[in-house]
């Protein structure tokens, strides 16, 4: 494979990657807003209960297997960088075989999984009841949803984001049309809301896999030999299962963060979940440009070109940097606002003003991590990942078990924000060695 020229990595090319992810992320709130909405007109309160608790379990089990994504992106990125055809096919396979497994795996267990999700978050026995019939459908929409995510991965470490952004918004906009028809015009419901986004999901299988239809018209990707490879396989499930477990520890961090926040009473702990949607805003909006740096250091990682790979990732980071700084003045300057119209309850709006400082401090020291994140992915240094967000949790719990008995939910605040600072600076200290790398 001829050299990739280092000229190639231009401001353009960066944005022809982000921009798209940024646009399909916009749409995913949108969808909750409208499941809400269409079985709020029933006038109950159960069903909104049952859609929110359903959708959050079903989230949170399919989370688990956000691993696929990422390692897709980085592997297939690598392959194509090196011109290997042949893996870049047998890695889409693996990806569709995972989804078809996992998903099959979660239908298998359902029962066992519904009844402790309901251990760890009881509710009414109505809302209970209504969850899981929702789940019980959804379910069935579990290979086709998690098959997405390595059909994602795979799109992405080809530049092709305009096809994650129209995958995104078929699937959403048939999801969002399925439930205005079955719940306000058929009248069925929650089980209405559930067939929806069944259907919708199950379309956004048949229309990604037609987006990787070039891959299927060479025998490649049946390749079972090299499909089935016992190395690559390994690798394969290395990198997964570190990507894994630092997920597992990132997210042990936000779980932590809101249940050390009940200790300071009900109105806290409610600014502190106004606050928390700052950070999801944040987590949208930089989704893009580490994605953009997981296919280009993919790429440059494959091809073995340590230059390419430093443009790729700074120039990556800058647009990262330029949208940190923009969301940093934004929430300074409209927080108040966000906030007012998150919470209608004086005392909340009073509370999260409170806090309302460290949002605006939070995508600024979040900057490095994320984009460090798109670069270690690409370039498959999830063994540092893994290790790095684990000395980064010890460092967070230290800090919160220092400074909350001082300083209450301020104290938890930063140590949530120095949680972030030392993914950046652990993370950073490996990046030379993850770019030598590229010349071994």
């Amino acid at each position: 494979m001829s050299a990739i020229p280092a000229a190639e990595i231009t401001h353009r090319r960066v944005l022809h990657i982000a921009l798209p992810i940024v646009l399909s992320n916009a749409t995913v709130p949108i969808l909750g807003a409208v499941d809400t909405g269409v079985v709020g007109q029933m006038g109950e309160a159960a069903p909104i209960g049952a859609v929110g608790i359903g959708a959050v379990i079903l989230s949170a089990v399919y989370w688990i297997f956000g691993f696929l994504r990422m390692g897709t992106t980085g592997l297939a990125g690598q392959a194509l960088g090196a011109g290997d055809r042949g893996e870049v096919a047998a890695l889409l396979t693996r990806a569709l075989l995972i989804g078809t497994v996992g998903g099959c795996v979660l239908i298998a267990l359902q029962l066992p999984l519904f009844w402790g999700a309901f251990r760890i978050s009881p509710a009414s026995d109505e809302v209970e009841s209504l969850a899981r019939d929702y789940m019980a459908i959804r379910i069935w929409g579990a290979p086709a949803a998690i098959a997405i995510f390595g059909i994602t991965g795979w799109l992405i470490a080809q530049e092709r984001t305009r096809a994650v952004l129209v995958l995104q918004l078929w699937m959403n906009g048939l999801n969002i049309a399925l439930d205005f028809w079955f719940v306000l015009g058929l009248g069925w419901g929650v089980q209405g809301v559930a067939v929806a986004t069944l259907m919708a999901e199950w379309s956004g299988l048949a229309l990604g896999l037609w987006f990787c239809r070039a891959a299927f018209r060479v025998p490649d990707w049946r390749n079972w030999d090299q499909v089935f490879d016992a190395a690559r396989l390994r690798h394969m499930m290395a990198v997964n299962t570190d990507i894994l477990l630092r997920s597992l520890l990132l997210q042990g961090i936000f779980v932590s963060f809101l249940l050390l926040g009940a200790r300071f009473g009900d109105v806290r702990l409610a600014a502190n979940q106004v606050l928390l949607q700052f950070l999801e805003i944040t987590a949208y909006a930089m989704d893009g440009f580490a994605f953009a740096a997981e296919a280009l250091v993919g790429r440059a990682m494959g091809a073995r070109q340590r230059m390419v790979l430093r443009r790729s990732a700074v120039l990556s980071s800058f647009w990262g940097g330029v949208i940190a700084i923009g969301l940093a003045a934004f929430f300074a300057l409209a927080g108040g606002t966000i906030i007012d119209l998150m919470t209608t309850s004086p005392e909340v709006r009073a509370a999260a003003r409170d806090f309302l400082p460290y949002m605006v401090l939070a995508p600024v020291l979040g900057w490095a991590p994320f984009m460090l994140d798109g670069i270690f992915i690409g370039a498959t240094a999830t063994r540092d990942m893994r290790n790095m967000m684990l000395l980064s949790f010890l460092i967070y719990a230290g800090a919160a078990a220092l400074l909350m008995p001082v300083f209450e939910n301020h104290g938890l605040w930063i140590a949530l924000l120095i949680s972030f600072a030392a993914r950046g600076v652990t993370l950073g200290l490996r990046y030379p060695a993850l770019e030598a790398r590229a010349e071994d």
